[in-house]
């Protein structure tokens, strides 16, 4: 059996030594550099070379990339269906002529429902993701999310050929594949991300869905003007999922153990910081009750939805406000309608790095690096809302949406990686739970905008969808300053505390 001093955590390493690709030396490393992956072929673990970064890095990057084609294979409806349903324009010396009438003459409400029917499956797959990734682990289930959305966005336009009905039917299957993909994400966050780098692990990650959705909408709406046609969008953002599907695959492992090509400082430092290993926490019964009494909990449910409510209501509706109240052209709308995003996935990556300083080098707590962001960002986006509101030039309008919608980029520093602050072994499961409620602006948002907006032209209709999310924003940040939590629930405490996965390979023998 392994001596007492082999269960103990790296007490004695120095910070520098962790991060470190070098095993630490005058001292034996905790795992040896002869691993075994679960096939049973073995794999060394010598020092790697500086030029090579850190494989949680790498795991950082192609989650970057895969909530990117995600978001470019949810939002690319929301620009191609402008084009789908209006009037082919062109210039004739220097006179705006209709050349053909709209390919598909679906009105206002039924645009709504389209776009909404992604949620209509997404809602129902956010639980059984948090649990199927919690027991199973979360690599294939957000791999497959993404492979299976990608199949059918390539053949989205021979379904919206043969009826709307089809197409609402594809979309729904869209969003039960997706549906997985977050609560997944978090499954491997829990035993890849160091605590001291939850923050910009995560965040990293999630920035990909707003430059994803930024090239989506961007490219739809060049790819719609040109001569290919709408048609051409969902051939483009579904042949370039499957290519990351492929990467995917190949480049990202379960857990750090598994992973071939980890050295053991960095296997040490991810999993001595975290304090536990998947053998430790695989056969634990998540706690359901307790789950669902916590305040802590519903806190983080209640700031997702809020964030959502904004975010979907413009990922859904920005395209068809800057065409018709603001009489932008479908290229220049489509690039002002991504505007908003890229500056959210600008401030969601910053936010990350800046919130793990204030907890790791500046010592501010956890709870109150949570707060802060999130109900700071609810604050600012209400006062920005509200603004755009009454502001309906076309310079105003655009300014105040882009800080509205961007500046929930530092809310993502806060509600979003709480589930691993309160419980990391059962984050999939809290994920699965927050984002089935931070679902419902989905479907609530675009069929709620459809019966507000009578007229599409009309700024008075628009400025009811500004001030109503205004005072959903104002609502969540009270409920989450109240309630939320940055410690570790009692009922999602490892009693085991960190052993090395290796530290008795004798035992069975």
């Amino acid at each position: 059996m392994a001596s007492a001093s082999e269960q103990q955590p790296l007490s004695s390493s120095s910070t520098a030594e962790l991060y470190s690709h070098e095993v630490p030396s005058g001292s034996d490393p905790v795992f040896s550099h002869e691993s075994s992956d679960v096939t049973g072929k073995s794999f060394n673990r010598d020092k790697t070379p500086w030029y090579i970064p850190p494989k949680r890095y790498v795991i950082a990057l192609m989650t970057f990339l895969g909530f990117a084609n995600l978001y470019a294979l949810r939002v690319n409806l929301s620009v191609a269906i402008v084009a789908m349903t209006t009037n082919h324009s062109t210039y004739i010396n220097g006179t705006l002529h209709t050349v053909s009438g709209p390919e598909f003459n679906w009105d206002q409400r039924l645009r709504g429902h389209i776009l909404a029917s992604f949620f209509y499956g997404y809602i129902f797959t956010q639980l059984p993701g948090g649990f199927l990734s919690n027991r199973y682990g979360g690599k294939y289930l957000f791999g497959v999310g993404v492979l299976v959305t990608a199949l059918l966005t390539l053949l989205t336009p021979v379904f919206a050929t043969w009826s709307y009905k089809v197409l609402i039917a594809c979309r729904i299957l869209e969003g039960l594949f997706e549906g997985v993909t977050y609560p997944a994400i978090h499954a491997i966050w829990s035993k890849w991300a160091p605590p001291a780098e939850r923050t910009k692990l995560a965040t990293f990650g999630f920035s990909g869905s707003y430059f994803g959705t930024v090239v989506s909408m961007v490219l739809s709406g060049a790819l719609a003007e040109s001569a290919a046609g709408w048609q051409s969008i969902f051939y483009v953002f579904g042949s370039i999922a499957i290519i990351w599907f492929l990467l995917w695959c190949i480049v990202v492992t379960e857990s750090p153990a598994g992973h071939p090509g980890i050295s053991t400082a960095e296997l040490d430092y991810i999993q001595n910081s975290i304090g536990y290993t998947d053998e430790q926490t695989k056969r634990v019964h998540p706690p359901l009750l307790q789950i669902v009494r916590s305040a802590p909990v519903w806190a983080i449910a209640v700031a997702h939805f809020v964030e959502n409510w904004g975010f979907y209501t413009w990922l859904t509706q920005l395209p068809t406000f800057m065409t018709h109240v603001l009489k932008f052209h479908m290229d220049q709308g489509g690039f002002l309608s991504a505007l908003p995003y890229l500056v959210m996935g600008i401030v969601v990556f910053m936010g990350g790095y800046f919130a793990d300083a204030l907890r790791s080098q500046f010592g501010v707590p956890t709870i109150i690096v949570r707060k802060v962001f999130t109900c700071g960002a609810f604050a600012l986006q209400a006062v920005f809302m509200v603004a755009a509101g009454y502001l309906m030039s076309r310079a105003a309008a655009v300014a105040c949406l882009t800080v509205a919608v961007g500046i929930g980029g530092f809310a993502w520093a806060g509600f979003s990686v709480n589930h691993l602050d309160i419980a990391p072994q059962f984050a999939s499961i809290l994920m699965g739970l927050s984002n089935t409620f931070a679902t419902l602006p989905g479907i609530v948002s675009p069929l709620l905008t459809s019966v507000i907006v009578v007229h599409e032209e009309s700024s008075a209709d628009w400025q009811i969808v500004f001030y109503l999310a205004a005072c959903i924003y104002g609502i969540g940040g009270i409920v989450y300053g109240l309630l939320a939590s940055g410690e570790t629930q009692i009922w999602a405490q490892v009693p085991l505390g960190y052993r090395s996965y290796m530290d008795d390979p004798e035992e069975g023998q």
